[in-house]
């Protein structure tokens, strides 16, 4: 892992970095080096690193709980170049989305293309922050992804231990069931009541297939990109109580 830049405004610190391929970005409290749970966040379908909502939870976590938070750009997006596969399966769901055609199918298909690619660099980035000063080397981490990012997060989250509560949502079933039934950590889950791109049978279906004991399914009115801001507070809470949970765990073993 090499770190390009690093900035700080209002409290929290910028720092840009590549790993092989991958670009992302890692922020944390101004000036403080040491120990601290980490939150890995994943963007949604043609988003980024730094898309507005992601900057918003980046920012509140460092800011309110003292987190380290992390992103990357899933492959195709961002910073990173798109394959000819990648530009096919664009154009198919953009002209479904314009003739009214089925288009959670089409975006299932992709999504899971592109899960198969950015697990690794997931767990590849995951390995290379815990050896960072900013963060530590045993600390508790939590996920957070919808739409794409639950496309990721699911098979990630099933495959990775270290790994302790995940928010998930705006998805369906296709594809992931199994890896859901793998996955026994504390769960939110984030369902758009009108999303016009996942039946919302097929997301009922999802938070079903989860594991977990300890799982949430928080429903709002709205299409698929008007999840309200404050559900960022409520993951908020739900993060420090899992994650310092978790922690606390860890230290007295």
């Amino acid at each position: 892992m090499r770190f390009l830049s690093e900035t700080t405004a209002d409290g929290v610190s910028e720092h840009h970095f590549v790993l092989g391929d991958i670009t992302g970005v890692l922020w944390s409290p101004a000036g403080a080096d040491g120990d601290r749970p980490l939150i890995l966040l994943a963007h949604g379908g043609g988003r980024h690193k730094k898309a507005p909502g992601l900057l918003a939870r980046a920012h509140h976590h460092v800011t309110t709980g003292g987190f380290a938070v992390a992103a990357i750009d899933a492959p195709g997006h961002g910073d990173r170049p798109r394959t000819a596969a990648d530009e096919a399966a664009a154009v198919r769901i953009r002209e479904a989305v314009a003739s009214g055609g089925p288009v959670a199918p089409l975006v299932a298909a992709h999504n899971a293309a592109l899960a198969t690619r950015a697990v690794p660099e997931w767990r590849a980035t995951l390995d290379a922050l815990l050896g960072h000063g900013r963060v530590g080397p045993d600390v508790p981490v939590g996920f957070w992804g919808v739409s794409l990012g639950t496309a990721v997060g699911v098979p990630l989250v099933a495959a990775e231990p270290r790994i302790t509560a995940a928010v998930f949502g705006l998805l369906g079933h296709e594809s992931l069931a199994g890896a859901a039934a793998r996955i026994t950590v504390p769960v939110r889950f984030l369902l758009q009541w009108d999303d016009e791109l996942v039946p919302r049978s097929s997301s009922l279906a999802l938070f079903d297939a989860f594991a977990s004991r300890d799982k949430t399914l928080h429903a709002n009115p709205g299409r698929h990109m008007e999840l309200p801001t404050s559900e960022v507070e409520s993951e908020h809470r739900f993060f420090a109580g899992r994650l310092r949970a978790s922690g606390a765990r860890q230290a007295h073993h």
